[in-house]
């Protein structure tokens, strides 16, 4: 019989090849990280990601399978943390695959937006290691308190409870949004250091607990962003991190095609375009390729 330790190690190779990882360290944090510890006490609910997605969608009644072995845990499935609220605690492989984008280092600042319960935001930190530090932020205070807890043997790892709209997560090199947004606030792109990585999801507001876009990955470098799609994504709505005059031009851009062309963030003062993906005063999302004289 497998022990927890086999089924983490085996776990953390299901994820790199779900994921195709290939940040330093990344696998590792998967197989190291205690995820039965980051869920509350036992039995514990589980469900493939399909079916959440389904169910979201109303195709299907979403189901999950209660269990009280931890070694279930460590598949590539996702963990209810709250069935009240619909709140799960992520699907590893496409989480993984988020945050192997952000190209962690040892020593970096990262900021983690939607921390949950802290299991991802537990992973950032053995990334960047002792020397490096993450800061998590949840809005739903149960579980920034359930966050704190979990993370309190981190002493690199500071977490916040509240909204993400105005909160300041100082210097960071990288920066991990988990849920959706319409647009990239300012305050991300002004924090980013050069060459920060910022990953977050764009998307439409399809209902009120999920919304449909793409996994964007923004890179500062000497003061320009670049913008690439890393993956699609269904994920629950930032809130006031969305701007409700910009949610039937995101429709539009996902509906056509436009966002899958998405090149680079501009944030200097210049007239709609063709090119302009979405065009608002903090931020523009264009087709046009990242250039010095498109930044701020």
């Amino acid at each position: 019989m497998m022990t927890l330790v086999d089924c983490r190690a085996f776990y953390s190779q299901e994820i790199r090849f779900a994921a195709n990882l290939s940040t330093p360290g990344l696998v590792e944090a998967f197989a190291h990280v205690p995820r039965e510890n980051f869920l509350g006490p036992s039995p514990w609910l589980i469900g493939s990601a399909e079916a959440r997605a389904l169910s979201a969608a109303g195709m299907v009644q979403m189901s999950y399978l209660a269990v009280d072995d931890p070694r279930d845990l460590y598949h590539n499935v996702v963990v209810s943390l709250d069935r009240s609220k619909d709140i799960n605690n992520g699907q590893p492989g496409s989480l993984a695959r988020w945050i192997d984008a952000l190209e962690l280092k040892r020593g970096d600042r990262a900021f983690h937006l939607g921390c949950g319960s802290g299991y991802y935001t537990a992973i950032n930190a053995e990334v960047v290691g002792a020397d490096g530090r993450v800061v998590g932020l949840e809005l739903d205070p149960g579980l920034a308190a359930r966050a704190r807890e979990n993370l309190s043997a981190y002493a690199s790892v500071a977490v916040h409870a509240g909204d993400g709209a105005g909160f300041d997560p100082g210097p960071s090199d990288a920066i991990f949004v988990n849920c959706g947004v319409t647009h990239p606030q300012t305050i991300w792109l002004e924090r980013l250091r050069d060459p920060g990585r910022l990953v977050v999801p764009l998307t439409m507001a399809t209902n009120p607990t999920i919304g449909q876009g793409i996994m964007t990955k923004i890179v500062r470098d000497h003061g320009a962003y670049s913008a690439e799609m890393v993956s699609p994504v269904a994920i629950f709505p930032g809130g006031k991190l969305r701007d409700p005059a910009l949610e039937p031009l995101m429709a539009k851009a996902l509906r056509s095609g436009a966002l899958l062309k998405l090149k680079s963030v501009r944030r200097d003062a210049h007239d709609p375009a063709d090119t302009c993906v979405l065009h608002s005063a903090e931020a523009c999302l264009s087709m046009v390729e990242r250039s010095a004289s498109a930044s701020s």
